[in-house]
């Protein structure tokens, strides 16, 4: 068997044309759908980047034990059951979370390797003098760094040296992606997860791409919103989203290189070709930009998924409505090779739906550590959040305690405790070390907290007739419901107590 995994970033589902979206011209998502079985009711499951990675790995949900982290010791990964077995797995990536502390465990369990290097404040190129007063008057203030440690003054070095269209990091990536399909697509056994760091912010894209999307903005570059409210004009809110759509534009041509790469080589009647995201992202839609900060409506959290599988080919095109979620990505990947997976996974092998629709589970749980825990059951959405964020008690449970971009401090760790093994853990103990807190008392163990979680007001919607989620409501019994069904996940995923008692759910 050959898997190609394909793994945007912040690919918003609405912005496809396969999936309704009408704005941006996605041809090649489109031809894609064609050729494969799409999934309509996919969620997310963990926020955000390395919380979804490791519950790709894993499949199990991440946000109920920990934030942002490496895989663990007693983890198991897809890549490594794979390569255990005698799959190649080989990882080519731009996403430099990868190999910063809080992602460093994740691509030596491929066989191979490659790092693309370049994206957002990747430490890639070196200006001991950057010319401060040209950047200060060549981008827009939102995206001014606060300091020389900002991340926002790397990420304008890096873009002084993408002066073509093949010096960005997503042509780079898919053209190392054809190197190792050149040398080895008439070898068998082997899963490619070739992944793109876009569209994930900065929207940075060739002009090509960007000249596509006129507006009538006429200030400096603006390319990069910052997690916040909407408070831009409607001339910024129009240049942000036309960024957007260019990457998206970008994303799609070079996607349908792989297509006509399969085409040419005949490869579809034997390699399978998984395409998803990690998560979505608000272009001011909710009054709000980003992701992680405010609650995660569908812009977020109702992510593209599809499959095509060459024994599967007769059911190309076709749409399926089971409720699916990021966790069920590694049992699917171990099973199209043959691989059973372990006892410690809570995903769901999604083969079987390639045939037919069917019903995998009554509610996906949804989320990001120390925020609200969200729940669907396809016809509604729930966000549940604690009655006061500053007064809840959590706790990260790890052997690897890794943030974003450092270790965990010295004065986190004084408080840490050994902790009795959980299911997953193999029999293995755990530090419980108390989450760190931002300047509002909230916990957070996500770098980009810095302002704390907001509208963090228990509601529901209904997605049959407010897909939008405009008109939040609250129904006793609709909640009753859910509540005793998120209960069950967290049991089944051996949630510690203080997860249920922030929320004011009964522990088991």
């Amino acid at each position: 068997m050959k898997t190609i995994f394909v793994l945007f970033d912040s690919l918003v589902r609405n912005a496809l044309g396969c999936y309704g979206g009408s704005a941006i011209p996605t041809p090649s998502f489109s031809r894609f759908a064609e050729r494969s079985v799409v999934f309509d009711t996919h969620f997310v499951g963990s926020l955000p980047c390395m919380p979804a990675r490791r519950e790709m790995h894993t499949g199990r949900l991440n946000f109920l034990h920990r934030s942002w982290g490496p895989l663990e010791p007693f983890d198991q990964s897809f890549a490594a059951l794979l390569t255990q077995t005698g799959v190649h797995t080989h990882l080519v990536s731009d996403h430099y979370h990868y190999w910063e502390d809080g992602g460093a465990t994740y691509h030596n369990r491929y066989s191979t390797w490659e790092f693309v290097r370049g994206q957002e404040w990747d430490k890639w190129k070196a200006m001991v003098q950057p010319p401060l007063e040209r950047f200060r008057t060549q981008y827009h203030a939102m995206q001014q760094p606060a300091g020389p440690s900002d991340g926002r003054l790397q990420a304008m070095v890096n873009r002084e040296f993408m002066r073509d269209e093949a010096d960005y990091c997503c042509p780079r990536t898919f053209a190392a992606g054809f190197e190792f399909l050149d040398a080895n697509r008439d070898a068998d056994n082997w899963l490619l997860h070739l992944e793109c760091f876009d569209p994930h912010e900065p929207f940075h894209a060739p002009r090509r791409f960007r000249e596509a999307f006129p507006t009538g903005y006429s200030g400096p570059i603006l390319d990069w919103p910052r997690y916040k409210r909407c408070a831009e004009s409607p001339e910024e809110i129009a240049e942000l989203r036309a960024n957007y759509a260019a990457l998206i534009s970008m994303c799609d041509a070079y996607f349908g290189r792989l297509l006509d790469y399969m085409d040419r080589h005949d490869m579809w009647k034997d390699t399978a070709l998984v395409l998803t995201t990690d998560h979505g992202f608000l272009l001011a839609e909710h009054d709000w930009w980003g992701k992680n900060r405010m609650p995660f409506f569908n812009e977020i959290a109702h992510i593209p998924l599809m499959i095509h599988h060459p024994a599967h080919a007769s059911k190309a095109g076709q749409r399926r409505r089971a409720l699916t979620q990021t966790v069920d990505l590694m049992p699917t990947l171990l099973s199209m090779h043959g691989v059973a997976a372990p006892a410690t996974c809570e995903g769901h092998d999604l083969l079987p739906l390639l045939d037919g629709d069917g019903r995998l589970r009554d509610v996906a749980l949804y989320g990001m550590f120390g925020a609200g825990t969200n729940a669907t059951d396809g016809r509604y959405t729930y966000f549940l959040y604690p009655e006061d964020m500053t007064r809840q008690m959590l706790y990260e449970y790890t052997l690897m305690p890794m943030h974003l971009k450092s270790m965990f401090h010295v004065d986190e760790l004084r408080g840490a405790q050994l902790s009795p093994p959980f299911s997953f853990t193999q029999g293995v103990p755990v530090l419980k070390v108390p989450a760190r807190r931002n300047d509002k008392g909230q916990p957070t163990g996500h770098q980009g907290q810095g302002g704390g979680y907001e509208d963090t007001t228990t509601v529901l919607y209904d997605l049959q007739d407010d897909y939008e989620q405009a008109r939040p409501f609250r129904d006793a019994q609709i909640e009753a419901r859910l509540q005793a069904a998120m209960a069950e996940v967290m049991r089944r995923n051996d949630a510690p107590p203080e997860a249920f008692t922030r929320l004011g759910l009964p522990q088991p």
